[in-house]
């Protein structure tokens, strides 16, 4: 359910429909110019669409005026406690205000801070996280933390309101991705403005990446949520970037650069697959195209797991085949695959996207995958080969019948008993392979 409100941040659309908007924040201290403006280059490089940095100082709010002029992506203006700070982001015309109303000093100040973003047409990002709930729901969120995280959402949302003030994004963050999940659900059919998501503090590269996948990536397969930050324990954010980037991609929410399909390989493995992925995936970290570039690890896979892929690489002990859209295109040596794919690649590019196809190498690469093949695989080439088959001789068998050829009628088959669906284990669970 995607939130009817929609925000600018900058020119960057937020909800309302709008493509899920990727974010980061900055690890460096925000005065140091060159090592902020160097990092928020980089996470614009990787894809961030928007970048927060942290303003906890006075030469923090006076540096923004120099980093909003030269960054490449809006900028948000991290605030906490000070409420001054925010009235000098807001000044040095950062392009959003994140302000968590329960640590800012009371309503008060929260107005002061909302009449000056609605001079400058400011939006903010208001909203709480697990870790900074106000004092009057503690005891709930020690008996409902989901609801302890909405309520103190929905308050924050009704100060807004009761201050005829409406541009602005929610986020509610929690530590446990259960609760996360559980809360933005809740919230999300209760308020029309758009959401910011995020595991607060998810951990490192590996264990972070894999609770937002979980948690962002339930809430995003729902329809829920309209920008994003991955939370990890790294000094360098465009980690965070990738992987957004990554669950946007998996959902097919929005597309950047190539997407790369990998087996997990097993026990008929006959070449040093990890070093070839590896390879490919650095190697293709240089082209911007969404294309999608399959590897895997032996013949009995083929191409028709990936058949849809636009280039992919099969191999074997000596030798590999490259393909293209499910179709061969020529046999290389096993050292030869990684660099014999990108000359595929950069001809398709070369000839306005158009695959290139040697007619000569493409029979010899049929030729031996044939021979390479595991012929007790039931491929879905083959399924559907024998299910053609299988057809072709019911055809044959009822032509006969009604001639009158063919054995006599007792010593005929008997006909399958029909399923009853009513009575059938699979009820409404047919379906027929085409």
């Amino acid at each position: 359910m995607a939130s009817e409100r929609q925000i600018h941040v900058g020119p960057v659309p937020v909800g309302g429909g709008a493509p899920v908007a990727v974010q980061t924040m900055t690890k460096t201290e925000t005065a140091n110019l060159q090592a902020t403006m160097a990092q928020i280059r980089t996470v614009a490089e990787a894809g961030a669409d928007i970048v927060r940095v942290a303003v906890p100082r006075e030469q923090d709010a006076e540096a923004l005026k120099t980093i909003v002029a030269e960054s490449p992506i809006p900028i948000i203006a991290d605030i906490h406690f000070n409420h001054t700070l925010a009235l000098k982001a807001i000044e040095a015309g950062a392009h959003c205000v994140r302000l968590n109303p329960g640590n800012i000093g009371g309503p008060e100040k929260v107005a002061e801070v909302i009449a000056l973003a609605k001079l400058h047409g400011t939006p903010l990002r208001v909203g709480v996280n697990s870790g900074s709930l106000p004092k009057h729901l503690r005891q709930l969120e020690y008996d409902n933390p989901v609801e302890a995280l909405v309520t103190a959402a929905l308050e924050t949302v009704e100060l807004m309101e009761r201050l005829d003030f409406t541009n602005f994004k929610v986020s509610m963050k929690s530590t446990s991705v259960p609760n996360t999940i559980a809360s933005n659900r809740m919230l999300a059919k209760r308020i029309p403005y758009p959401l910011h998501l995020g595991v607060t503090e998810a951990g490192t590269k590996w264990s972070g990446s894999l609770k937002s996948a979980v948690g962002l990536g339930t809430l995003l397969a729902d329809g829920i949520g309209d920008t994003i930050r991955i939370s990890l324990s790294t000094f360098h954010a465009e980690e965070e970037v990738k992987v957004a980037w990554e669950i946007l991609k998996a959902l097919k929410l929005r597309e950047r650069g190539p997407d790369l399909i990998a087996c997990p390989t097993c026990g008929r493995l006959q070449f040093d697959m990890d070093t070839v992925v590896s390879e490919v995936e650095r190697r293709l970290e240089a082209y911007e195209d969404p294309i999608e570039v399959s590897v895997l690890g032996c013949a009995v896979n083929g191409i028709g797991e990936a058949r849809h892929a636009d280039f992919g690489i099969t191999g074997a002990k000596d030798m590999g085949m490259i393909y293209s859209k499910g179709e061969p295109l020529k046999k290389v040596p096993t050292e030869q695959l990684v660099d014999e794919l990108f000359k595929e690649i950069d001809r398709y590019y070369a000839a306005g996207k158009t695959v290139q196809r040697d007619e000569l190498a493409a029979a010899e690469a049929r030729a031996w995958l044939a021979e390479n093949e595991d012929d007790t695989q039931l491929t879905p080439e083959r399924i559907a080969a024998m299910e053609a088959a299988a057809a072709e001789d019911a055809e044959t068998v009822l032509e006969s019948m009604l001639s009158g050829a063919g054995p006599p009628i007792e010593d005929r088959p008997a006909p399958a008993a029909a399923l009853d669906e009513e009575v059938s284990p699979v009820a409404g669970r047919r379906f027929s392979r085409n």
